[in-house]
């Protein structure tokens, strides 16, 4: 459902300007611009008037900026309470121009959007209701109130008198997917606006064509923001909590963890909670993508533990896993999670609460907060101990399948040989000379296999047993 945010308070002022220059449009002789919008399932050709900037409103449900409007707790308090004040209105003005994972900077491209609006001035018309509300061109309203102030004239497209909030939101969406679109929303709020429209009923298969995507897609963004609002859930404390935007920047290693823990799921569903515990883990410490790979259900027990502090390791045995867990209403209790699970959950949590600890802008004590830091340098430096030990093993892995794997393509490409001899007696068209060529090619690379094989393979199979008695009476 989406919410009514009522109307701002010169809504009246604004209908009145509004009307009255739409009618100055209509009575000119001169050429009409006109925008184009999707209206309710159909185009809709729009007029374009001038309104001052300084009469124009944020638009409070701008899904460019939903997840940051959490981050600074009080004023996200203050802009659901009044989204028409001034001072929820300068807050949306800061959001929209600071950078998506970091609201404590601008965002560059924002400065560049600022540039361009000096050097060539508006380019494109933003999109109002009569009320004065901006539908889209949030961004450059903010870019033309730091250039000008607020009596500069900004043109806008006028939607129809009956818009609403419906409307807004489809709109906002439809406009911002446009390829020409200078500013992509950020991955959280790409999230969260995939939520909403399935929220509102809306078909994957609608929704993927929207984001010019998948279904799978769609339901892999559904899987991520559960994920991401469940550690937020489990970071509260009384320092506070973790925000959306502490998670902005995870697009690609949410995207692989995604992909792991569903392959692992399909064989065993407990081995992919313990992926996905590991890894978590990992990510809240920073670690980039590359390293995360290496982390596998297993990962605790075979590396790390031998890193971590003495209370967080598979040796403390205060971490005891719940006998059964009672379900609610059922009257009934099922088997609790493994102890194994229970350390890797109790580890996650850790991170999350030195990471709340650790946050700008905390409001735990500073003593708290500097021990809180060093423990989380700890932590990281556990994990990145493990995490090298992780990736050699995996190296060195590779290295011993490399040989299996090449012979085992050189087998496919002979499958696929015997294929193309019966196609070619058919119709009578084998090269023989070129075929006897390469036929000796492949006995002299045989022969060097088996070589190297008997030097290096200390107990050989019957396969390699083969080889080499065969190409040893051969020489």
């Amino acid at each position: 459902m989406v919410r009514d945010y009522g109307l701002p308070p010169a809504a009246k002022e604004n209908r009145d300007l509004v009307q009255s220059r739409l009618q100055e449009v209509a009575a000119g002789s001169g050429p009409r611009e006109t925008f184009t919008v999707e209206w309710r399932g159909a185009p809709e050709h729009l007029e374009v008037i001038q309104m001052p900037v300084g009469s124009l409103y944020y638009n409070p449900a701008t899904h460019r900026i939903r997840a940051q409007a959490g981050h600074d707790p009080k004023q996200a308090e203050a802009l659901a309470h009044d989204p028409w004040s001034s001072e929820s209105q300068a807050y949306l003005d800061r959001l929209l121009q600071v950078l998506p994972a970091d609201p404590a900077r601008t965002d560059p491209e924002f400065e560049d959007l600022v540039a361009s609006l000096k050097e060539y001035g508006q380019t494109e018309p933003g999109l109002i209701t009569r009320e004065g509300i901006l539908v889209n061109g949030n961004t450059r309203r903010a870019g033309l109130m730091q250039l000008y102030g607020p009596t500069h004239a900004m043109r806008v497209a006028v939607l129809p008198e009956s818009c609403g909030w419906q409307d807004i939101a489809a709109i906002e969406l439809s406009l911002q997917l446009r390829k020409e679109h200078r500013r992509d929303y950020s991955y959280i709020n790409r999230l969260l606006a995939v939520r909403e429209l399935v929220d509102q009923g809306t078909p994957l298969a609608v929704i993927a064509s929207t984001f010019r995507t998948t279904a799978d897609r769609c339901r892999q963004d559904q899987w991520v923001l559960a994920r991401i609002e469940s550690l937020i859930e489990r970071s509260k404390s009384a320092g506070g909590q973790l925000s959306l935007v502490a998670f902005e920047d995870q697009a690609e290693k949410f995207r692989e963890l995604h992909r792991a823990y569903i392959k692992q799921q399909a064989t065993n569903p407990e081995k992919a909670e313990l992926l996905l515990e590991n890894r978590l883990a990992a990510m809240l410490l920073g670690f980039a993508k590359t390293d995360v790979r290496f982390i596998d259900h297993d990962f605790r027990d075979r590396y790390l533990d031998q890193y971590l502090p003495k209370a967080l390791s598979g040796s403390d045995k205060a971490i005891e896993a719940p006998g059964r867990v009672a379900i609610p209403g059922l009257g009934r209790d099922v088997k609790g999670p493994s102890a194994v699970l229970g350390a890797a959950k109790s580890l996650t949590d850790t991170v999350l609460r030195v990471r709340v600890a650790t946050q700008p802008g905390g409001t735990i004590p500073p003593d708290a907060a500097a021990e809180a830091q060093k423990e989380a340098l700890r932590l990281r430096e556990a994990m990145n101990e493990a995490i090298t030990l992780a990736g050699r093993d995996a190296r060195v892995l590779k290295r011993k399948q490399a040989a299996p794997g090449r012979l085992a393509d050189a087998g496919r490409d002979i499958e696929q040989c015997i294929t193309d001899l019966v196609m070619s007696r058919a119709q009578r068209s084998l090269d023989e000379e070129a075929f006897d060529d390469a036929v000796t090619d492949l006995r002299k690379k045989l022969e060097k296999l088996s070589v190297e094989a008997k030097r290096t393979v200390q107990q050989p199979g019957d396969g390699v047993a083969w080889l080499i008695e065969t190409f040893e009476g051969a020489r």
